[in-house]
């Protein structure tokens, strides 16, 4: 019987005690997070750009 009471609580919880985004909360956030993503995609691409070059001083490749 606790797993029924702890799924009776769960949907409680999620239904009624839980604040949802809003439309406009959500795409914020989701712009937010893409804008952060292709920015640490870039740094990456130069770091990485920045160590074959500099491999490449040292190997001569």
């Amino acid at each position: 019987m606790n797993i029924v009471k702890y799924c009776k609580d769960s949907y409680a919880e999620l239904a009624h005690n839980t604040t949802w985004p809003t439309r406009s909360e959500l795409t914020h956030s989701a712009i937010v997070v893409l804008f952060a993503s292709i920015l640490i995609a870039l740094v990456v691409f130069a770091e990485d750009s920045a160590f074959k070059a500099i491999m490449g001083l040292i190997y001569h490749t």
